[in-house]
């Protein structure tokens, strides 16, 4: 969601989206606030974390091909090539990969996307331009601050347990709207229309009340990722994954000054 709020300076560690996530530290899995019927998504905690090789009995079979290149298989492996495309990104050096008419037509009968991106609906962040990749690539789950509800958390879920997808990005950004809305409305005392008000309730927990202004929105916006984060990496059945190192949930945030997106641990 858009919002005129000055450039974010967020509260807490970050720095830029790393190539090898096994620099991060986890935290411990939390019980879920919100449970899917597909008992949804885990995760590895803090940052931009990823898992060690999976041992002889959970490692996968080799990654299919896209186009030209084997897939990323690893939480390790779709990082850095999520890293890899964001540098193209800033740099004015998009490839624009997997587009022509041969993939389009491999992609009419089977998909290997390698990462899934939680992000804000904001215009200004799609996760396929920010991170320079194609058509088969990402799942791409998108909702005003990432707020979670069961249709976010099976979507999540489908592309992880059925896809075997190894990453997922939670993805906020600078100068949220939908944070910016939720801080206001706690300020004010206001009731939102409806549905955005489910937004602003939702958010209302990470809410930075040590920060004042500008600083208390990019604050929370940070919190709002972490929070997020923690809360999928309580889903059961891909907790499972974290376990065995087949899957990792990073938290990161899309900075609109620099277009660089950095971990938020």
């Amino acid at each position: 969601m858009n919002s005129d709020a000055t450039a974010h300076r967020g509260a807490g560690h970050e720095q830029h989206l790393v190539a090898d996530a096994r620099t991060a530290t986890t935290v411990p899995l939390r019980r879920s606030l919100l449970r899917t019927a597909l008992t949804g998504a885990a995760a590895l905690g803090a940052g931009l974390s990823a898992a060690r090789p999976a041992t002889a009995a959970t490692r996968a079979a080799p990654a299919p091909t896209h186009g030209t290149r084997p897939r990323p298989g690893t939480p390790d492996e779709a990082l850095r090539e999520l890293a890899s495309g964001n540098r193209r990104w800033r740099a004015y050096r998009e490839l624009h990969p997997h587009e022509t008419p041969d993939l389009r037509q491999e992609l009419t009968t089977a998909q290997h996307p390698f990462a899934v991106v939680l992000g804000c609906i904001d215009s200004r962040v799609p996760p396929e331009l920010v991170f320079d990749q194609g058509l088969g690539d990402l799942i791409t789950v998108r909702s005003a601050g990432e707020v979670l509800d069961e249709a976010v958390l099976g979507s999540i879920a489908y592309g992880v347990l059925e896809l075997g997808i190894p990453l997922v990005v939670v993805l906020g950004h600078q100068s949220c709207g939908a944070v910016r809305a939720a801080v206001e409305a706690d300020e004010s005392g206001g009731h939102l229309p409806d549905h955005i008000q489910y937004l602003a309730d939702e958010i209302r927990p990470a809410i930075d009340h040590t920060k004042e202004g500008d600083a208390r929105i990019a604050a929370t916006v940070d919190a709002n990722i972490r929070r997020v984060r923690s809360r999928l990496a309580a889903e059961p059945d891909l907790a499972a994954r974290i376990k065995t190192r087949q899957l990792a949930v990073v938290g990161a945030r899309y900075d609109l000054t620099s277009q660089a997106v950095r971990t938020v641990t």
